[in-house]
């Protein structure tokens, strides 16, 4: 069964840590689909992936395009999957419902530990998830390091 992995950022950025969980889940074999709220996000997230380090380069694309079907990694703001993806990443407040669940391998909510509507919002998206049984865990960043603190 799928799992839905939350991720409390306090010590590095959005634009850190979304590479490594890509690269991650890369490793694991699987298509990735990065799916925010807003346009401006995701040409942000969008130029970092593309120039942030040449050596370890993420094959990815923005929505929009004839290719979004065969990216392997997709940045999107709709709500479907378009490029068919076994991981799904919620970004900047992005819904993951129990129905997105269906097909995937494992979902993760990144989320600002020092925004407090972000954190409102992914308490309501923890009881969302467990209250339709998904299984979830919940890591947040301490001393440099990631440690689980709650699995439901």
């Amino acid at each position: 069964m799928s799992s839905v992995f939350f991720y409390h950022l306090t010590e590095s950025p959005l634009e850190t840590v979304l590479p490594i969980l890509i690269g991650k889940a890369r490793q694991a074999g699987w298509r990735i689909c990065v799916r925010g709220r807003h346009d401006g996000m995701m040409q942000m997230l969008d130029q970092r992936l593309w120039v942030d380090d040449p050596a370890s380069f993420i094959p990815h694309g923005l929505s929009g395009g004839p290719h979004d079907a065969a990216q392997p990694v997709l940045l999107t703001t709709v709500d479907d999957i378009p490029n068919k993806a076994s991981c799904l990443m919620s970004v900047g407040g992005a819904d993951i419902r129990a129905e997105d669940m269906a097909g995937l391998d494992r979902a993760m909510i990144l989320f600002d530990g020092f925004d407090p509507d972000a954190v409102a919002h992914a308490r309501r998206q923890w009881k969302a998830v467990t209250g339709a049984k998904i299984p979830a865990q919940y890591w947040a960043q301490e001393a440099g390091r990631w440690m689980k603190k709650a699995e439901g």
